[in-house]
């Protein structure tokens, strides 16, 4: 399938808002991926369809990720938002016909992160996080660092996400854990 048809397709499935978020993304991955090196074609496709199962929701999420392989564990059975990531990745697969694996682990670490992030995993986790429609405090000062020091942007990132999840009082991915702390181990190196 090609990038437009893939397009396409997510416009017909996502809410109108989903599809707009989704092409910022894309957006904002392809200017990543030209500023760090990476392949913009795949940062493209990550960004388009990260979000490509977004719209799934409830007991239909549980018996997809069921069909697909994919663990839930107690977390993810308790917040299955935190699903949409893998399943989206196997979803890419099956429905978008996407079969590169770098594209594919971008699109399911895109949520929680993940320890030791591709670059392309880092550029499609942050444009999901600075993308033009994202509105909250200090997006600004995030979406300026992603251009200047990517793996700064993404400690933010995740330092803003943590928060936010203490502040609620759910409970916290350990990718997400183990994400940060790869970050701040490499710095120190």
């Amino acid at each position: 399938m090609t990038l437009e048809e893939m397009k396409k397709q997510l416009e017909e499935t996502l809410s109108p808002k989903r599809f707009k978020h989704s092409i910022g993304v894309m957006d904002t991955a392809v200017k990543l991926a030209e500023k760090y090196g990476e392949d913009r074609g795949k940062a493209a496709i990550a960004g388009i369809l990260h979000d490509c199962a977004r719209n799934i929701e409830g007991q239909e999420v549980l018996e997809l990720c069921g069909r697909y392989g994919i663990e839930v564990n107690y977390i993810t059975n308790l917040q299955p938002q935190l699903l949409h990531g893998p399943l989206g990745a196997a979803l890419a697969r099956d429905v978008y016909g996407v079969e590169d694996e770098d594209v594919i682990r971008a699109i399911a670490c895109h949520t929680t992160g993940r320890e030791d992030m591709t670059l392309l995993d880092k550029i499609v986790f942050i444009a999901d996080y600075i993308e033009p429609g994202r509105k909250f405090h200090g997006v600004d000062k995030v979406r300026d660092l992603a251009y200047k020091d990517l793996d700064k942007a993404i400690l933010i990132s995740l330092d803003n996400t943590i928060k936010h999840i203490l502040d609620k009082g759910v409970l916290i991915h350990p990718d997400t854990i183990n994400a940060r702390n790869f970050i701040i181990k490499e710095s120190m190196k």
